[in-house]
């Protein structure tokens, strides 16, 4: 069993440093048995970052959007009346007390329910924060930016922010979708989500991630400056944010 003084000794040697901001993305399954959980994670996290660092979560609930896969997944088969019942169910987006799905991992709960942490107000794409500067990060997130320029991961990109992949493939990098979004012929689509105010709608880019795996891989063959190491029964990836959007967005024009 991992100790948190050991999660954060081997944090250290990876690259993360005090006063960083960084954009956690991890899977504690793979990571193995840790004294203390998801808590002694963060624990060990902040302690690195120090008092001039910022930790980072993606607290997406799909499950909030009528239009989202997850939500599509699962009213599948229904019928008209069942789907209509399925929906009024739903509880409506509350950012200081909606979980986010369990498809973001404890990590990332445990990131949002820690004391002091906020949280941004997009119903189906919402990030959490703790530190220096996590009210700069999920300050402003328009429901027309999901996961663009003038979103929290945006602000990471301006910020020159690490993403630390702790048992987490490149297929799943986030930021990548800054890069789709600078390519020539973004599809916009329509979007319903349900938030504190009702049902409400309106139209963004069209979200994919189903290329990541392939473009992560030619950026890590690519990219200066990452770091790897083995932790517990997986390994750590250091990702610098700025660099690796760029290239991919290099990548995907050429």
């Amino acid at each position: 069993m991992i100790s948190a003084a050991a999660l954060a000794a081997a944090f250290t040697e990876l690259g993360v440093r005090p006063g960083m901001v960084l954009h956690v993305q991890a899977s504690l399954r793979a990571l193995g048995p840790v004294a203390g959980g998801a808590a002694a994670v963060v624990d060990a996290l902040l302690e690195v970052l120090g008092e001039e660092g910022t930790l980072v979560a993606y607290t997406a609930t799909p499950e909030n959007s009528s239009t989202s896969r997850v939500h599509q997944a699962a009213v599948a088969g229904l019928s008209a009346a069942e789907r209509a019942a399925y929906e009024a169910r739903m509880p409506r987006f509350d950012p200081a007390a909606t979980p986010c799905s369990p498809t973001m991992g404890a990590l990332s709960e445990a990131v949002r329910t820690r004391p002091g942490a906020v949280r941004s107000s997009h119903p189906q794409t919402s990030w959490a924060a703790i530190g220096l500067r996590a009210e700069e990060i999920t300050a402003r997130h328009p429901l027309t930016s999901h996961l663009g320029p003038d979103s929290p991961l945006g602000r990471l990109y301006e910020l020159d922010a690490r993403v630390l992949m702790l048992g987490v493939q490149m297929a799943n990098f986030t930021a990548f979708h800054l890069a789709d979004l600078r390519q020539p012929g973004v599809v916009r689509r329509e979007y319903r989500c349900v938030t504190a105010d009702g049902w409400t709608t309106f139209r963004a880019p069209d979200l994919d991630d189903l290329h990541f795996a392939d473009l992560g891989a030619r950026v890590l063959a690519d990219l200066p400056g990452v770091t790897t190491a083995p932790l517990g029964g997986t390994t750590a990836r250091l990702v610098p944010v700025r660099e690796a959007v760029d290239l991919a967005t290099r990548l995907l024009a050429a």
